[in-house]
């Protein structure tokens, strides 16, 4: 009896191995849908359509995007986090959704960590730090020390209350040593009119090259740890004497936990393979397509989730 159940283990433990490598093999065998839980037309829903259309003609199978917004993300990336881990149904996260919800989000309806595999990073791209013409700073460090001098003076806009561009304020405070008052808006799109109108003193948001160059804001400095492609003469907020500054605005693809790794690493090369593409990095030159390894993905969103709870924290934001 004890030889017979030894065999039935050793049976049941090669399966274990060899089913998910079949699956592998055969996968996909039916159209996969990529979930964002963006409205139409940014970023976060013109990216993951590209990296569709190129996943469809590599594995062979239609790739859907469905939008599914609300919630700040959370509505879309619940939806995947309960959906079958068998490769069929996809998410384009971001820094929102996976590192930014977890510290300002009260019962969040997912766990960044334990209810997804991660495929690939995507896409990062930094924001701008601009000011309104009349704000009498030339650079970084002249901004920071008019800060210190008017504490609570200068305000700061931001698409609303734990958005990317308000902890990125909030982290420019920190680290600076400033006092800046904040003032939200329903969207960074309103936030940019005011900061060109005059309503308020500067923003850190996506946009601002194209405002600059036509004389309605200043952009002093970009947030990424290396100066962006698009600008490259415009200094890292870190050179200009912020020490250890660093936020940047990034989306990946992840998959539900649990889905089996020959399946996540198929998609992760693919999806790496498509992000190569020149094609695709000519339509998306004003952001950074930055595939990486499953591994290195994850790596990458257990660094954030404590860098923004430390932010959260120390300015006191509260839980939403």
């Amino acid at each position: 009896m004890r030889s017979i159940s030894f065999f039935g283990l050793a049976i049941t433990t090669v399966a274990a191995f060899i089913m998910p490598a079949a699956q592998a093999q055969t996968y996909p065998v039916k159209p996969i849908r990529i979930i964002s839980p963006y409205t139409a037309g940014g970023l976060g829903d013109l990216v993951p359509r590209a990296i569709g259309a190129g996943l469809t003609e590599a594995l062979g199978q239609q790739i859907l995007v469905e939008n599914r917004p609300g919630a700040s993300q959370a509505i879309g990336m619940q939806l995947v986090a309960k959906s079958p881990a068998d490769g069929y149904t996809l998410v384009y996260g971001s820094v929102t959704s996976l590192a930014i919800n977890p510290a300002v989000t009260k019962d969040l309806p997912y766990d960044p960590v334990k209810d997804f595999a991660p495929l690939s990073l995507c896409v990062t791209t930094p924001l701008f730090l601009v000011t309104h013409p009349s704000v009498p700073a030339k650079n970084v460090k002249e901004l920071v020390a008019l800060a210190k001098r008017q504490p609570g003076k200068l305000t700061f806009a931001s698409g609303g209350n734990g958005s990317s561009n308000h902890l990125a304020g909030e982290l420019l405070k920190l680290l600076a040593g400033v006092d800046l008052l904040h003032v939200p808006y329903k969207g960074a799109g309103p936030a940019m009119i005011d900061v060109m109108a005059g309503h308020v003193d500067m923003m850190l948001g996506a946009a601002g090259l194209a405002e600059a160059r036509a004389g309605r804001v200043k952009v002093l400095g970009v947030t990424s740890a290396n100066r962006a492609a698009a600008a490259p003469d415009l200094p890292t907020l870190a050179e200009s004497g912020v020490k250890g500054y660093e936020s940047t605005i990034w989306f990946g693809l992840l998959a539900p936990a649990g889905t089996p790794q020959p399946i996540v690493n198929r998609l992760s090369q693919e999806i790496g393979k498509v992000l190569q593409q020149k094609s695709l990095r000519d339509r998306f030159n004003t952001v950074e397509l930055t595939p990486t390894t499953p591994e290195g993905f994850a790596a990458h969103i257990q660094r954030e989730i404590p860098k923004w709870r430390r932010v959260v924290t120390e300015a006191k934001i509260a839980a939403l």
